[in-house]
């Protein structure tokens, strides 16, 4: 499946664009917020694609950045939000808004966004908050990074037993900060000349007790 489209834009009309490459014009569902993103008609521009096959028809919905894509997906993975109704959510919210109020619990700030009930609005918050698929220099949105790091194990193991990924990840690293900064006591070895093993024992226990508070 391609992941993006370049051509010249031939129209932008309420949640809709049209593209023309190499003499066929695309007509792509797109969010509003994505037509103000993107070019002037008559203009080249690059969309990001995803595409949509049922038994009944095929959509093609467009994006102005791989990250409005993300965003996309993200909102289809709430119960009773599909496809159209998540160009309809990121069509009425710009998409830093969107994620500031998601990752921060704002539920006020969600049943403002036209056509978004209180009960959709309540699923949105239950299934993404802390989630989403996000990018680091997202103004006003903490992110932090640990794909893969060191201690990913020891999130891994908190995050199955029910905890928010990213509030573990956030505590494993203050706790790392912590640990390194203890003097060892007693001829103790310092935390980190400790063995890989130990290390994730210290902060796991630490972490339980933590994250219970």
């Amino acid at each position: 499946m391609f992941n993006s489209l370049t051509g010249i834009i031939t129209g932008k009309f309420p949640q809709k664009l049209f593209l023309e490459t190499n003499g066929i014009e695309w007509d792509i569902i797109v969010p509003d917020t994505t037509l103000d993103d993107l070019p002037k008609l008559g203009e080249t521009a690059r969309v990001f694609t995803w595409m949509q096959h049922t038994d009944t028809a095929m959509n093609l919905f467009g994006f102005a950045s791989s990250k409005d894509r993300d965003l996309f997906f993200d909102l289809n993975k709430v119960e009773g939000v599909g496809p159209k109704s998540a160009i309809k959510i990121m069509s009425n919210i710009q998409r830093d808004q969107l994620i500031q109020s998601l990752e921060s619990g704002n539920l006020a700030a969600l049943e403002k966004i036209p056509g978004l009930g209180k009960k959709t609005a309540q699923k949105m918050l239950l299934a993404l908050k802390g989630k989403l698929t996000l990018d680091e220099d997202l103004p006003g949105v903490k992110v932090v990074v640990n794909r893969g790091g060191e201690y990913a194990d020891v999130v891994s193991a908190l995050a199955n037993m029910g905890y928010d990924k990213r509030d573990v990840e956030s505590c494993i690293s203050k706790l790392v900060e912590e640990l390194n900064g203890e003097l060892p006591q007693g001829g103790e070895v310092a935390f980190k000349d400790k063995t890989r093993d130990a290390k994730e024992e210290i902060l796991f226990r630490r972490a339980i007790v933590a994250l219970a508070q």
